[in-house]
């Protein structure tokens, strides 16, 4: 029998006996038909039909109208079905075409045959350390226009040289399209007068040739307007303020290296053979691996001299005439029939610059209207909004834009990161809860893939769409890497029906929330200690835990010996704690199953109480970062702390304990909480995961003191966060340096941390939240305002939630005494 026919035979068994493995392994929605075109060498298709409605499947030979087409080979079937291989690989690599509702095919992921898969590349391509340092503090100097995962940036100039360790460039589906970008008039470098950042897809340039100190006399002024939507475009003006006619010769220089963001970031380059073509006003540059197409298309409105690292305009300009010409950057993605990608998948067409422009002023129109004395709040808040309505992108054909989480490093989806900006967020963008919770559910593992750290009802933490994850060198393109998503997602749905009260969106999540608790049952604890444990994965540059705080040193003990593998992080806990809780309460008021909900109640309990018993460090008054295997308790002191009183998981009693912590000389800035105390030895304020200011982390410790009735000691870090805003123009980067602010007197950002970042940006909303007290109660909403006297008053109008529309009011008055934990 050929290889063909025995392929073929093997797919007629799996579809043969779908209608009977289906039941209990489906979700209820997504519903539809999807028709498989399997194509064998000659081009001949055979054909099957499968029908998804209700947690069942009919397959049939024949049909009518489906609502989405896959065609793949019979080899390629086979490996998905041998667990060799990931449907979004696949799709990224060019081996398997869709046509119509991805989401479909998604789900049918969760009917693949069960076990254990392994989808790793057994002869991945990896890029090689360049040697080059990149770590620092300072901004960069940069500005950056992005739509969606679409996003330009360059220097302030508007430049882009080519350097394979600097975030700067033209990047889309986590891959660099353009690594150089530079303009110069007549063989000089062009000085920037001015820069105005229109909005987040606009930016305009005015420069002048030549240094700057000589810009009064220039008879010649240059400007660069560009914008991101459907594609980079950008318009280049001369004007010749002189009393005679000028020539110039325009020079683009144009580069792609087709690097990866996670290369960039983690300094491991790769040379990639790129090849260049030209056509009439038209360069292209290509990039292939296999079945792998990525390609630069840059055309002109101009006539322009091309060759394969750029164009020239020789052109005369009239005494106070101007010359310009448009610049048009596509950046295509082929599939298996060589369109782009984008093409065939519903819902995927970009939409242009001012629908997108039309859609984020209606979203921040939505937002509940802030008013307030404090000009650092008002301000933070503004640019917080706006960040979090453009900070969201068309994935490969989801019919919900899905939520981004910011640039350069993070234009994707990452489970965790989106779970908490959507947390922060709900009372003032309650949408991105549900674009989160619908993607994530869509991903929710159903395999076991140790390469990927999928295992059945875990929730996503990554899903990138570069060249590794094609070729699943990495396990990028569906990466099961984090511990906490899980237990967070529960969270979430629940903080959601708490605020909207959409009792439907509940109902429809039953089948992911089982799958998602029976995973802190039977997989989370590997030890059977009955902990939700961190395995150990390696990356492209090391080891590195499954919590936010991803790497060796980021779980360490005071003396910095690194906390061996597996680890029971401390939060992790915690958040199980909060998950089990709020799953009871879904169980009982939605899901008719009051016996599971006491089940989980009484689950919480215990694990409330033997956290208690077994983490807490008596001689040092806090909790452990972590438990090791053999029991150890990891003694650092952490930020950590303060997501266990925003998970309610310490008794009341201990709360005392920890905010004297929090609030101490050790763990405290002056700008917030570092992630690591400056006792530790592995203590560095440069540090991401051991000395630096999250704001993220800093909004969900102030949400806990609230939580424990510590309002004083919330304010004080919420007030001081937006003090620190001030110096990033009210944008807070995802992180900052933990030096003392008595020290260096203004917060010193970290040298390319991402900003805008979605995490960081909700921030802003959850602080404002933390100070008024805003809680859902039934159907009302109740306010407990209690804020520093410095921030004077603050109105928040047209709060939305099962309540209709609700106003909170407060104002700043003097705590009646301090709080002494």
């Amino acid at each position: 029998m050929s290889t063909g026919s025995a392929a073929f035979d093997r797919i007629d068994r799996f579809f043969a006996g779908l209608a009977e493995s289906a039941p209990g392994r489906l979700p209820p929605a997504p519903h539809g038909s999807i028709r498989f075109d399997v194509v064998d060498v000659d081009g001949e298709a055979t054909v099957w039909f499968a029908h998804v409605r209700a947690g069942q499947v009919r397959v049939d030979r024949a049909g009518g109208r489906v609502d989405c087409v896959v065609e793949i080979r019979p080899e390629m079937f086979v490996r998905l079905l041998d667990g060799k291989d990931h449907v979004v690989a696949m799709l990224l690599r060019g081996v398997l075409s869709v046509e119509g509702d991805l989401s479909l095919l998604l789900t049918f992921r969760c009917l693949l045959p069960p076990g254990t898969a392994d989808s790793a590349n057994p002869d991945p391509v990896h890029g090689s350390p360049s040697g080059t340092n990149r770590a620092g503090v300072g901004l960069p100097e940069s500005t950056n226009v992005f739509s969606g995962d679409l996003f330009m940036t360059s220097d302030h100039h508007g430049d882009v040289d080519p350097n394979p360790n600097s975030p700067l460039g033209l990047f889309f589906f986590d891959t660099r399209f353009l690594s150089t970008w530079r303009v110069t008039v007549n063989g000089e470098r062009l000085s920037v007068l001015s820069v105005d950042d229109i909005g987040t897809a606009e930016a305009r340039f005015a420069l002048v040739p030549g240094q700057p100190t000589h810009y009064v006399n220039a008879t010649t002024s240059v400007l660069r307007h560009r914008s991101v939507g459907q594609a980079y475009e950008e318009e280049i003006t001369l004007i010749n303020f002189a009393p005679e006619p000028l020539r110039y010769v325009v020079r683009l220089e144009v580069g792609a290296d087709f690097a990866e963001v996670q290369e960039i970031r983690e300094r491991l380059c790769r040379n990639r053979p790129v090849v260049a073509t030209i056509d009439e006003r038209t360069l292209r540059l290509h990039y292939r691996r296999q079945t792998l197409h990525r390609e630069t298309v840059i055309s002109t409105s101009q006539p322009a001299d091309l060759d394969e690292h750029g164009l020239s305009y020789t052109v005369t300009v009239v005494p106070h005439g101007t010359w310009s010409t448009r610049l048009r950057v596509l950046t295509l993605v082929r599939d298996l029939q060589h369109r782009d990608l984008r093409e065939r998948l519903e819902g995927a067409v970009s939409p242009s610059r001012a629908e997108t422009a039309r859609e984020i002023d209606a979203i921040v129109a939505g937002v509940p209207r802030l008013r307030t004395d404090h000009q650092p709040l008002a301000d933070a808040f503004a640019r917080s909004v706006r960040d979090l309505a453009a900070l969201h992108y068309q994935g490969l054909n989801y019919r919900d834009q899905l939520p981004a989480t910011g640039l350069p490093w993070s234009m994707a989806l990452l489970g965790r990161e989106n779970l908490i900006s959507a947390f922060q967020v709900l009372p003032f963008m309650p949408h991105r809860a549900v674009a989160t919770l619908r993607i994530l559910a869509l991903s929710q593992g159903v395999r076991h893939d140790p390469f990927r750290g999928e295992q059945p009802g875990k929730i996503l933490q990554e899903s990138r769409y570069g060249e590794s994850a094609a070729f699943n060198d990495a396990p990028d393109a569906a990466a099961f890497t984090a511990a906490d998503t899980t237990p967070l997602f529960v969270i979430l749905l629940d903080e959601y029906e708490r605020w909207t009260g959409d009792a439907e969106a509940v109902r429809g999540y039953e089948f992911h929330v089982r799958a998602a608790l029976d995973w802190l049952d039977r997989y989370a604890d590997p030890v059977g200690m009955g902990y939700v444990w961190s395995a150990c994965r390696q990356t492209r540059t090391g080891q590195s835990n499954e919590s936010w705080r991803a790497s060796v040193q980021g779980i360490c003990f005071r003396d910095g010996r690194p906390a061996t593998f597996p680890q029971a992080i401390c939060e992790f806990q915690g958040y199980a704690y909060d998950a089990k809780r709020r799953g009871a309460r879904l169980a009982r008021l939605f899901w008719n199953d009051p016996q599971w909900a006491d089940r989980l109640d009484r689950e919480a309990d215990d694990l409330r109480e033997r956290f208690d018993r077994d983490f807490w460090i008596p001689e040092r008054e806090y909790y452990a970062l972590a438990l090791q295997a053999d029991g150890t308790r990891v003694d650092a002191l952490a930020s950590n702390l303060g997501h266990l009183l925003f998970s309610g998981i310490v008794p009341p009693e201990r709360a005392g304990h920890l905010v004297r912590h929090l609030l101490g000389p050790a763990l405290y800035s002056g700008w917030g909480v570092r992630t690591l105390g400056a006792t530790e030895s592995e203590f560095n304020p440069l540090g991401h995961h051991t000395g630096a200011v999250w704001p993220a982390d800093n909004s969900l410790i102030v949400w806990g003191l609230r939580r424990y009735g510590f309002k004083r000691e919330a304010g004080r870090i919420a007030r001081d966060l937006l003090d620190a805003s001030r110096y990033f123009g009210g944008r807070l980067p995802a992180l900052f340096a933990g030096y003392d602010r008595e020290r260096t007197r203004v917060p010193v950002p970290h040298r390319f941390a991402d900003s805008p970042y979605a995490p960081s940006a909700g921030a802003t909303l959850l602080l404002l939240r933390a100070l008024l007290g805003l809680e859902p109660y039934e159907d009302h909403l109740a306010v407990d305002a209690a804020l520093p006297e410095e921030l004077g008053q603050i109105e928040l109008l047209d709060i939305q939630g099962r309540w209709g529309y609700a106003d909170a009011f407060g104002r700043g008055r003097p705590f009646a005494s301090p709080r002494t934990p």
